[in-house]
């Protein structure tokens, strides 16, 4: 009877995960990384990339004892499983992108940058878990509705939400960043780290491209970080193992993938906005830099990657490069 009962709690587990990771609704991606993240947290402190002591927040009771869940070694593999056959690889790299741009951005703020602007926010909770970050000044940038839940939930957690820290709503359909920008006075003079994570993939060209003339605005010393997917898991899904099931899904969702780049041809595209870029790696290669270790969840995802440039006058630069060759 006992067994029966732990065999129907599986069971139910199980479902409600997966219907969660099929779930259309407005904050779903941004609860999948709080998902992940609280995964990561509840591993022993000497194995886990990061902690993130409010990732929990944003999760229902199910997905919470899920959570805990995973923490027991002979019951972990059946999240990692149901999460592994939704997403193929979305979990470590999830987890390994958390801590690349953590570390990127930590990289941002020992170079001079003085603020930090995140779009499309969902529930990062860099602001809060980066002890490096409480004297600057934080912008986060996102839909309604998902910025009212995560202010909401970070109330009810915290209390009094951190001074440093600014949440700007932006409906897309009715507003640009320029006119955000002109509302709240941003600074665009000052150096300024710009993280972008998750957007990318569900956006069309003109919008990718209005961000990036937006960014450009931006004073030199300006960095950008930013996730996209490699346009040839558009053109040709069969190329990446475990992508015929996320697109399933993703179709399922309506929620598909829409916008992608060439690695090679970043940097080309990049260099018209001023950027030059610095790192552009997959989801294999931060995987194998913070994660090595894991190899049965480092499968799936490698279109997947993770881009870092810096913001550089480009008329600055060619009129430096004129006045040296006429000292000669």
């Amino acid at each position: 009877m006992r067994l029966k009962k732990k065999y129907l709690f599986l069971l139910y587990l199980y479902k409600t995960i997966e219907l969660f990771m099929r779930t259309d609704t407005p904050s779903r991606t941004a609860q999948y990384m709080a998902l992940f993240r609280a995964i990561e947290t509840l591993r022993p402190s000497q194995k886990r990339l990061f902690t993130d002591p409010f990732a929990m927040i944003f999760l229902d009771n199910t997905l919470k004892l899920a959570v805990k869940i995973s923490s027991i070694p002979f019951l972990r593999n059946l999240i990692f499983k149901i999460i592994q056959n939704k997403a193929p690889g979305a979990l470590s790299s999830g987890i390994a992108r958390t801590k690349y741009i953590d570390d990127l951005l930590e990289q941002t703020i020992s170079d001079g940058v003085e603020q930090v602007i995140i779009l499309g926010a969902g529930f990062d909770t860099r602001a809060l878990r980066l002890n490096f970050l409480k004297k600057f000044s934080i912008i986060e940038i996102d839909h309604p509705a998902t910025s009212n839940i995560k202010i909401k939930k970070l109330e009810n957690k915290i209390g009094n939400l951190p001074s440093n820290v600014k949440y700007y709503q932006l409906d897309f359909e009715k507003q640009n960043l320029t006119d955000l920008a002109t509302k709240y006075n941003l600074n665009l003079d000052i150096p300024t780290t710009i993280i972008w994570e998750g957007v990318t993939n569900y956006l069309n060209q003109e919008a990718v491209n209005k961000t990036f003339e937006f960014i450009q605005k931006f004073s030199d010393k300006t960095y950008i970080i930013f996730t996209y997917i490699d346009k040839l898991v558009l053109e040709n899904p069969q190329a990446f193992q475990g992508t015929e099931q996320l697109f399933k899904n993703l179709k399922k969702s309506e929620e598909p993938y829409t916008f992608g780049i060439q690695p090679d041809k970043l940097s080309e595209y990049l260099n018209k906005f001023d950027l030059t870029l610095i790192e552009n790696k997959s989801a294999d290669e931060y995987r194998n830099k913070y994660m090595p270790e894991r190899t049965n969840l480092n499968k799936g995802y490698e279109f997947y990657r993770v881009a870092y440039a810096k913001r550089v006058n480009q008329e600055k630069t060619f009129e430096t490069i004129i006045k040296f060759l006429i000292s000669l």
